[in-house]
């Protein structure tokens, strides 16, 4: 083989180096093609999280169009000048100019300051819906469709008889296999769905009473009522990477609306009631001091109470007529108010001297109220007497510092107790019992028998009355709870107060759902039995702190959490 000249040896070098650069870059193109990144050696096992989150839908959030600039000619944008002005001219233009622009800087700050004030202050107006949901109009229009099919038929909240699954002592075998049957049917449901239906935390639920779907409510820690249709196909909801997450992906449809204003702490929708006639109303009371209903066929969200004084609400029911609610209030007072006469009409009756957290209406006899209050009573009135109490004095008499533009006939808490120790208010106060710390909530079951109390004291109490307390005259001969229930409920800063929610399907041996600080839903029977507790460590990470179930549906409850993310529990064959 002849010698090659240098020439030839560094031509074919040159080669050697570009063939090698060439499929350098190919194998990178292919590699890059193809999504192949070398790994990293791990440096230690990764560790398996017990439960993902369910991982919120995107939604789209009208964006305002910005409006282009507007071309100007210079002569408009420039102040004409008189070429001729003299110095002391000049000074006197340029002085009113700074002065002109410094009041219309002053009017822009004024301005920017009330509509921030404004920003602040609750809406007492009517809001429609496209006010409300902060969503696309797709979204709203699937709201639309919701109400319509809500409204197609009444749905009236149905009260239990009185003497029913009463028995002559607590051997008796029908009540046990009823137990049984209970223990059965609730003990096998499980996580059917999630999603984070609100924003912020879940102060309180209410369960729709339609048969042929899962329509819960949910009001959260900012005022934001969320509702939850648990078994509407889900959105697809993609990653970063466009991938759609099945296994983590929310269920159900959810909707969020504002009625309650500002959007902080001080308007968290404190409790949640439909319209006891067809369930086409929703009433929700809220730290803002107010009262709102949402109707289903108006889509038309109004005010129908305002506490003066900014006084706190706290809770509110409703008579089975729905003509009638009672409002109590963070300054122990409990309000009537009477839907078809209007605000105005109202009377408050001071009943304690601490926060009156939780009132409830006997369903069977609705002259009697409970209430739950800070000084650690419970106690059950006789609402005929107030209004007897209100009868005989007048505005006038009932309170002596009322002002003249005060339209509420109050009556303070001196006058009250003077009422109740008289003859004729004898029997205003049929039965009270002492905790050993505040008493957080108490509720009537759907007959009308039972009490279920909640307290700080983590005790959980059950009380039955006979038809001879109830109908007799005077305070109850005994009063006394006959289980007491160890449970845990010291929820803490962060968690939102346990509330003992009797199931109101009248249908089935009266139960009661509660949250528990272990991550479960615990389900027990009206005589204090543990029916069931209901948990997924692999799904739900987090406290179950509100409650409820499905009016008609026995096999259904929601939980909701404090991030606001919300659970339905069902037979795993409804999934």
């Amino acid at each position: 083989m002849p010698k090659l000249s240098q020439y030839e040896l560094e031509r074919e070098a040159n080669i050697a180096r570009n063939r090698a650069l060439m499929e350098g870059l190919e194998v990178n193109r292919v590699s890059s093609t193809l999504g192949i990144v070398k790994k990293a050696k791990p440096t230690a096992k990764p560790v398996q999280p017990t439960a993902k989150p369910v991982q919120p839908t995107k939604r789209k959030r009208r964006e305002p169009e910005e409006e282009a600039p507007r071309r100007q000619s210079a002569r408009l944008r420039k102040t004409l000048v008189d070429p001729n002005e003299t110095l002391v001219q000049r000074k006197k233009r340029e002085k009113a100019e700074e002065e002109t622009l410094r009041i219309k800087q002053e009017e822009e700050r004024l301005a920017a300051e009330e509509q921030a004030r404004a920003a602040k202050r609750p809406r007492h107006e009517d809001l429609v819906l496209h006010k409300l949901v902060e969503q696309d109009p797709e979204d709203i229009s699937t709201l639309n469709i919701m109400f319509k099919a809500v409204t197609n038929q009444s749905h009236p909240r149905r009260t239990g008889d009185f003497d029913a699954f009463e028995y002559e002592n607590d051997k008796d075998k029908r009540e046990q296999r009823e137990v049984e049957e209970l223990r059965k049917r609730l003990g096998s449901l499980k996580v059917v769905a999630r999603a984070k239906v609100n924003q912020n935390r879940i102060y309180s639920a209410a369960y729709h009473p339609d048969v042929s779907k899962d329509l819960i409510f949910f009001g959260d820690k900012h005022g934001e009522l969320g509702i939850w249709d648990a078994r509407a196909p889900p959105d697809e909801a993609a990653d970063e990477d466009g991938d759609v997450d099945i296994e983590n992906r929310e269920g159900g449809k959810y909707w969020r609306l504002q009625p309650h204003w500002p959007a902080t702490s001080k308007s968290s929708i404190s409790s949640i009631k439909f319209n006891p006639v067809n369930a086409h109303t929703v009433y929700t009371t809220s730290y803002d001091c107010t009262i709102r209903s949402l109707c289903f066929t108006t889509e038309v969200a109004q005010e129908i109470y305002a506490s003066e004084d900014n006084t706190l609400i706290t809770h509110v029911d409703l008579t089975p007529s729905g003509h009638e609610m009672w409002i109590s209030d963070g300054v122990g007072g409990v309000t009537h108010l009477d839907l078809r006469q209007g605000k105005s009409k109202a009377r408050r009756f001071a009943l304690s001297d601490n926060k009156i957290g939780c009132i409830s209406i006997n369903p069977t006899r609705p002259n009697f109220i409970l209430t739950a209050s800070n000084n650690r009573t419970l106690k059950v009135w006789d609402v005929r007497k107030l209004q007897s109490l209100a009868g005989q004095l007048s505005e006038s008499t009932s309170r002596e510092d009322q002002d003249t533009e005060s339209t509420l006939a109050e009556y303070d808490y001196e006058v009250v107790n003077k009422f109740n120790d008289s003859k004729k208010g004898s029997g205003l106060l049929r039965g009270e019992w002492p905790h050993d710390k505040s008493c957080s909530s108490a509720y009537w079951d759907p007959r009308g028998r039972q009490i279920v109390s909640t307290s700080y004291d983590d005790t959980l109490r059950l009380w039955n009355l006979d038809s001879s307390a109830l109908d007799s005259s005077g305070p109850f001969k005994s009063f006394k709870p006959f289980a007491r229930i160890r449970h845990d409920c010291q929820t803490g800063r962060w968690v939102t107060i346990l509330r003992a929610q009797w199931s109101p399907n009248p249908d089935v041996y009266p139960h009661f759902t509660i949250g528990n600080m272990k991550h479960s839903l615990d389900i027990f029977s009206g005589k204090g039995d543990l029916v069931a507790r209901l948990s997924d460590p692999s799904r739900i990470t987090a406290v179950q702190a509100v409650t409820c179930s499905h009016p008609n549906i026995v096999e259904r409850a929601v939980s909701g959490n404090a991030s606001g993310r919300c659970v339905l529990w069902a037979p795993p064959d409804d999934e």
